[in-house]
Protein backbone atom coordinates (compact mmCIF):
# COMPACT_ATOMS: atom_id res chain seq x y z
CA UNK A 1 0.00 0.00 0.00
CA UNK A 2 1.26 3.60 -0.80
CA UNK A 3 0.28 6.70 1.53
CA UNK A 4 1.24 10.05 0.64
CA UNK A 5 2.39 11.45 4.17
CA UNK A 6 3.34 15.17 5.50
CA UNK A 7 7.37 15.15 5.80
CA UNK A 8 6.55 16.75 8.65
CA UNK A 9 4.74 14.44 9.98
CA UNK A 10 6.35 10.81 8.98
CA UNK A 11 4.47 8.88 11.89
CA UNK A 12 1.77 7.58 9.75
CA UNK A 13 3.84 4.88 8.57
CA UNK A 14 4.91 1.82 10.69
CA UNK A 15 7.21 -0.11 7.98
CA UNK A 16 8.47 2.25 5.06
CA UNK A 17 9.26 0.14 2.42
CA UNK A 18 9.87 3.09 -0.45
CA UNK A 19 11.10 6.51 0.81
CA UNK A 20 11.27 9.38 -1.83
CA UNK A 21 11.58 12.74 -1.00
CA UNK A 22 10.22 15.40 -3.12
CA UNK A 23 11.29 18.86 -2.86
CA UNK A 24 10.77 21.95 -4.52
CA UNK A 25 12.59 24.75 -4.92
CA UNK A 26 11.78 28.64 -4.44
CA UNK A 27 14.04 30.33 -5.69
CA UNK A 28 14.32 34.21 -4.95
CA UNK A 29 16.60 36.53 -6.50
CA UNK A 30 16.07 40.50 -6.71
CA UNK A 31 17.70 43.72 -5.08
CA UNK A 32 18.46 44.15 -1.36
CA UNK A 33 16.48 46.89 0.82
CA UNK A 34 18.39 49.77 2.38
CA UNK A 35 18.97 48.15 5.55
CA UNK A 36 20.29 44.99 4.50
CA UNK A 37 22.48 46.57 2.74
CA UNK A 38 23.71 48.39 5.77
CA UNK A 39 23.84 45.13 7.72
CA UNK A 40 26.17 44.03 5.30
CA UNK A 41 28.36 46.06 5.12
CA UNK A 42 28.56 46.32 8.98
CA UNK A 43 28.36 43.02 9.72
CA UNK A 44 31.34 41.41 7.26
CA UNK A 45 35.04 41.73 7.58
CA UNK A 46 36.81 41.66 3.96
CA UNK A 47 35.78 43.99 1.20
CA UNK A 48 37.41 44.44 -2.35
CA UNK A 49 38.47 47.59 -3.14
CA UNK A 50 38.09 48.75 -7.06
CA UNK A 51 40.40 51.38 -8.32
CA UNK A 52 41.47 52.49 -11.96
CA UNK A 53 44.15 54.66 -13.40
CA UNK A 54 45.88 54.87 -16.64
CA UNK A 55 43.83 52.07 -18.35
CA UNK A 56 44.88 49.52 -15.24
CA UNK A 57 42.05 48.21 -13.02
CA UNK A 58 42.83 47.00 -9.84
CA UNK A 59 40.96 44.93 -7.52
CA UNK A 60 41.99 44.18 -4.04
CA UNK A 61 40.58 42.53 -0.71
CA UNK A 62 41.07 44.69 2.30
CA UNK A 63 39.85 44.36 5.98
CA UNK A 64 37.68 47.05 7.04
CA UNK A 65 35.27 48.88 9.61
CA UNK A 66 32.25 50.54 8.60
CA UNK A 67 30.44 53.27 10.64
CA UNK A 68 27.38 53.82 8.26
CA UNK A 69 29.30 56.61 6.24
CA UNK A 70 32.73 55.66 5.64
CA UNK A 71 34.73 52.51 4.98
CA UNK A 72 37.95 52.87 7.52
CA UNK A 73 41.11 51.05 6.19
CA UNK A 74 44.67 50.88 6.54
CA UNK A 75 47.63 49.59 4.40
CA UNK A 76 50.85 50.39 3.24
CA UNK A 77 52.74 52.16 0.75
CA UNK A 78 52.03 50.34 -2.69
CA UNK A 79 50.24 49.80 -6.07
CA UNK A 80 46.27 50.71 -4.21
CA UNK A 81 47.34 54.00 -2.65
CA UNK A 82 49.68 55.11 -5.55
CA UNK A 83 46.33 54.49 -7.87
CA UNK A 84 43.72 56.06 -5.17
CA UNK A 85 45.83 59.34 -4.72
CA UNK A 86 45.68 60.19 -8.43
CA UNK A 87 42.06 58.78 -9.07
CA UNK A 88 40.21 59.52 -5.51
CA UNK A 89 36.58 57.68 -7.28
CA UNK A 90 36.77 54.02 -5.84
CA UNK A 91 34.04 51.26 -6.00
CA UNK A 92 33.86 49.03 -2.63
CA UNK A 93 32.14 45.49 -3.02
CA UNK A 94 31.12 43.52 -0.16
CA UNK A 95 29.22 39.86 -0.17
CA UNK A 96 28.54 36.94 1.95
CA UNK A 97 28.06 33.63 0.13
CA UNK A 98 26.83 30.85 2.39
CA UNK A 99 26.26 28.88 -0.85
CA UNK A 100 26.53 29.29 -5.01
CA UNK A 101 21.95 29.46 -4.30
CA UNK A 102 22.36 31.65 -1.26
CA UNK A 103 24.43 34.91 -1.39
CA UNK A 104 24.19 38.83 -0.63
CA UNK A 105 26.23 41.59 -2.68
CA UNK A 106 26.74 45.04 -2.07
CA UNK A 107 28.49 47.41 -4.44
CA UNK A 108 29.22 51.25 -3.23
CA UNK A 109 31.07 53.84 -5.22
CA UNK A 110 32.43 56.75 -3.47
CA UNK A 111 35.85 58.90 -2.97
CA UNK A 112 38.96 57.77 -1.29
CA UNK A 113 40.44 60.01 1.72
CA UNK A 114 43.60 59.40 3.28
CA UNK A 115 43.84 60.26 7.03
CA UNK A 116 47.98 61.27 7.02
CA UNK A 117 48.17 62.20 10.35
CA UNK A 118 46.50 64.04 13.61
CA UNK A 119 43.01 63.49 14.48
CA UNK A 120 41.30 61.67 11.84
CA UNK A 121 43.96 59.37 11.47
CA UNK A 122 43.60 58.71 15.49
CA UNK A 123 39.65 58.28 14.80
CA UNK A 124 39.77 55.96 11.93
CA UNK A 125 42.77 53.78 13.95
CA UNK A 126 40.05 54.09 16.77
CA UNK A 127 37.07 52.76 14.83
CA UNK A 128 39.34 49.80 13.33
CA UNK A 129 40.34 48.41 16.92
CA UNK A 130 36.38 48.58 17.44
CA UNK A 131 35.57 45.49 15.44
CA UNK A 132 34.52 42.13 16.23
CA UNK A 133 37.38 40.33 14.93
CA UNK A 134 37.58 36.50 15.24
CA UNK A 135 39.70 34.59 17.28
CA UNK A 136 41.91 33.12 14.47
CA UNK A 137 42.81 36.56 12.28
CA UNK A 138 45.73 37.09 9.81
CA UNK A 139 48.38 39.30 10.63
CA UNK A 140 47.08 42.12 7.74
CA UNK A 141 44.08 42.58 10.20
CA UNK A 142 46.01 42.89 13.57
CA UNK A 143 47.06 46.84 13.93
CA UNK A 144 49.88 46.44 15.78
CA UNK A 145 52.64 43.96 17.06
CA UNK A 146 50.42 43.32 20.67
CA UNK A 147 47.02 43.27 18.97
CA UNK A 148 44.30 42.69 20.35
CA UNK A 149 45.41 45.25 22.92
CA UNK A 150 45.72 48.85 21.91
CA UNK A 151 49.45 50.43 21.63
CA UNK A 152 50.03 53.59 24.11
CA UNK A 153 50.36 55.44 20.99
CA UNK A 154 48.57 55.51 17.96
CA UNK A 155 51.77 56.85 16.13
CA UNK A 156 53.38 53.26 16.76
CA UNK A 157 51.18 51.90 13.95
CA UNK A 158 52.97 52.21 10.92
CA UNK A 159 50.59 52.29 7.54
CA UNK A 160 48.26 54.57 5.70
CA UNK A 161 44.75 55.08 7.17
CA UNK A 162 42.31 56.10 4.82
CA UNK A 163 38.09 56.14 4.25
CA UNK A 164 35.75 55.80 1.36
CA UNK A 165 33.10 58.76 1.70
CA UNK A 166 30.22 56.49 0.19
CA UNK A 167 27.98 58.03 -1.99
CA UNK A 168 26.09 55.16 -3.74
CA UNK A 169 25.53 51.71 -3.00
CA UNK A 170 23.66 49.15 -4.58
CA UNK A 171 22.73 45.21 -3.36
CA UNK A 172 21.39 41.91 -4.88
CA UNK A 173 20.53 38.57 -3.33
CA UNK A 174 19.68 34.92 -4.48
CA UNK A 175 18.10 32.99 -2.23
CA UNK A 176 16.96 29.71 -2.45
CA UNK A 177 14.51 27.93 -0.04
CA UNK A 178 13.53 24.04 -0.12
CA UNK A 179 9.73 22.95 0.62
CA UNK A 180 9.07 19.36 1.40
CA UNK A 181 5.99 18.23 -0.83
CA UNK A 182 5.38 14.56 0.13
CA UNK A 183 6.98 11.53 0.89
CA UNK A 184 5.45 8.21 -1.01
CA UNK A 185 5.83 4.97 1.80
Amino acid sequence: MTKIISRDNPRHSIQPTISLILEKSCYMFGNLMPEEIENLLHNQLIGRIGCHLDNTTYIVPISYAYDGEFIYAITHEGMKINIMRQNRQVCFEVENIPDLANWQTVICWGQFEESPNGTERNEGLDFLYQRQLPIKTSDTTKLSPNWPFRPNSFDEIKGVVFRIRLTKKTGKFEKREKASVCSWQ
